[in-house]
C-alpha cells in the first residue's frame, strides 16, 4: 500500500505563487512598498550625499593642496594683542622643507562704494596689504581683471575678494571702476574668486604693500604669514613655525593648517548625517509595519484559499513559504525602488551643488538586504498564522 506524499514546491513555484498573491492587491502592495521605499531612499540619499560631499572636498583639497600653513600673532600673557617680528617671513623661509612664503597685513583703512556712504557702513570689509606672490601661494585665482603687479602695487589700485566685490556692487573691474578707500579713490583692477584655504581674503580689499605704507597708515608688520611646505614634512614644519617666527615669544604665535578647518566642517556634517540616518531608519521601520499589516490582512481575507489549498494537500510548510515569499517580494520591490529613488536624489542634489555623484556600493546592497530582513520579520507571524489554520476552519469561514 503506497502513501501519497504532497508534491514539493520548487523555489520558482514559491515565487510565482507569492507574486500571484501580490498581483491580486496592487494598490495595497504599492502603498506598502512605498513605505519601504521612502525609508531606504532616505538612508541611501543621506549616505550618497555625504559621500558626494566628501569626494568633492577631497578633490578640492587635492587641487588646493593640504600643505598650506598660516602664522598669525596671538595674545600675550596679559591678554594684549601681540605682533609678529619684521623678520618673521624671512626666518620662516629659512626652514628647509618650506617651499614658499607670503604675507598679508591689516591696515586701519576702511573701504566704501563712494565718498557719500556713512563711515559706520563699511560692510565689514578689511583693507589688507598683500605681497605680489599671495595668489600663487594660497591657491587663489582672479575671475575678472588682473592681479597687482610691480607697477600697480605702488599706486592706488585694489583687488577685491569675492564677497567684498559683491558688497561693494563691483561687477567689472577697470579704469573707470573706483572705490573710496582710506579717504581717497582707488581703482579696482581685479576681483578674486572664492579662496577656500584663506576665506579671510573673500571679504578683503587687497592693496600693494608699498602703497599701504605710504598712504593708508600701514605699519608694515605682517598679520598673517602663509607658508607652503613639502607634503611629507608638514607636521614637522608646523611644530617649529611658532618658535621660528618669533623666537623671543613663541607662545604669542598662532599656527594653523587651513585644510584642517575644511575637514572639521566635514566631520561636523557627519553628526547631522547620523540624525538623518536615524530618521531614515524610523521611516524604514514604519514601512515594515505597513508590510506586516498588509500580510495580516491578506491572511484574513484569503482564509478560504488557504483552506482549499490545505484540502488539496498543501502542507503547513508550503503555506508558510507562500506567505513568507509574498512578504519578501513586497519588501524587495520597495527596497529596489528605494535604492533607485535614493540614487536619483543623490544625483540631483550633487548636480545642483556641482559635486561628483557618489553612492557607495555597500549602501545599495545594504539597503536591499535591510528590506529583506524587515520583510522576513514582518511576514513571519502572518505566515505562521496562515500555516496553523486547519482546512475545515479555513473553509468554514465566510
Amino acid at each position: 500500500m503506497s502513501v501519497l506524499t504532497p508534491a514539493r514546491m520548487r523555489p520558482r513555484d514559491v515565487l510565482r505563487t507569492g507574486g500571484a498573491g501580490l498581483r491580486s492587491r496592487p494598490l495595497r502592495v504599492f502603498l506598502s512598498a512605498l513605505g519601504i521605499a521612502i525609508g531606504i531612499a532616505a538612508m541611501i540619499g543621506v549616505v550618497g550625499i555625504s559621500a558626494s560631499s566628501q569626494e568633492d572636498l577631497n578633490r578640492r583639497l587635492e587641487a588646493l593642496g593640504t600643505n598650506l600653513l598660516t602664522v598669525s600673532p596671538g595674545q600675550s600673557l596679559f591678554g594684549e594683542s601681540s605682533q609678529l617680528p619684521e623678520e618673521a617671513e624671512g626666518m620662516i623661509g629659512q626652514i628647509g622643507p618650506v617651499t614658499a612664503v607670503t604675507a598679508t597685513g591689516a591696515t586701519p583703512a576702511k573701504v566704501y562704494r563712494n565718498d557719500h556712504v556713512p563711515e559706520a557702513e563699511s560692510g565689514a570689509i578689511a583693507v589688507t596689504a598683500a605681497r605680489l606672490d599671495l595668489l600663487r601661494d594660497v591657491g587663489a585665482a582672479v575671475t575678472a581683471g588682473a592681479w597687482l603687479n610691480e607697477a600697480t602695487h605702488r599706486y592706488p589700485a585694489t583687488v577685491l575678494g569675492a564677497k567684498a566685490a559683491d558688497r561693494l556692487g563691483v561687477v567689472r573691474p577697470g579704469p573707470d571702476q573706483r572705490v573710496w578707500l582710506g579717504g581717497q579713490w582707488f581703482t579696482v583692477v581685479g576681483v578674486l574668486g572664492p579662496v577656500p584655504l584663506a576665506p579671510e581674503l573673500d571679504t578683503a580689499a587687497l592693496v600693494g604693500w608699498p602703497v599701504a605704507e605710504e598712504r593708508l597708515g600701514f605699519d608694515g608688520y605682517a598679520t598673517t604669514v602663509y607658508a607652503r611646505a613639502e607634503e611629507a614634512y608638514v607636521v614637522q614644519v608646523r611644530d617649529v613655525l611658532a618658535a621660528t617666527a618669533n623666537p623671543q615669544q613663541p607662545n604669542e604665535v598662532e599656527v594653523s593648517r587651513p585644510s584642517d578647518v575644511l575637514a572639521a566642517k566635514q566631520a561636523t556634517d557627519a553628526a547631522l548625517n547620523a540624525l538623518l540616518l536615524g530618521l531614515g531608519g524610523v521611516a524604514l521601520l514604519v514601512g515594515g509595519v505597513g508590510v506586516a499589516n498588509t500580510m495580516v490582512i491578506s491572511v484574513l481575507e484569503r482564509r478560504a484559499e488557504i483552506g482549499l489549498r490545505r484540502s488539496l494537500g498543501a502542507t503547513r510548510g508550503q503555506i508558510r513559504a507562500q506567505f513568507l515569499a509574498e512578504s519578501l517580494l513586497l519588501s524587495a520591490i520597495g527596497g529596489v525602488g528605494g535604492v533607485l529613488l535614493g540614487i536619483g536624489v543623490t544625483a540631483a542634489y550633487a548636480g545642483l551643488r556641482g559635486w561628483p555623484a557618489i553612492v557607495p556600493g555597500w549602501a545599495m546592497l545594504g539597503g536591499v538586504a535591510a528590506t529583506l530582513v524587515i520583510g522576513g520579520a514582518a511576514g513571519f507571524y502572518p505566515a505562521v498564522r496562515a500555516a496553523r489554520m486547519s482546512p475545515t476552519e479555513a473553509l468554514a469561514t465566510p
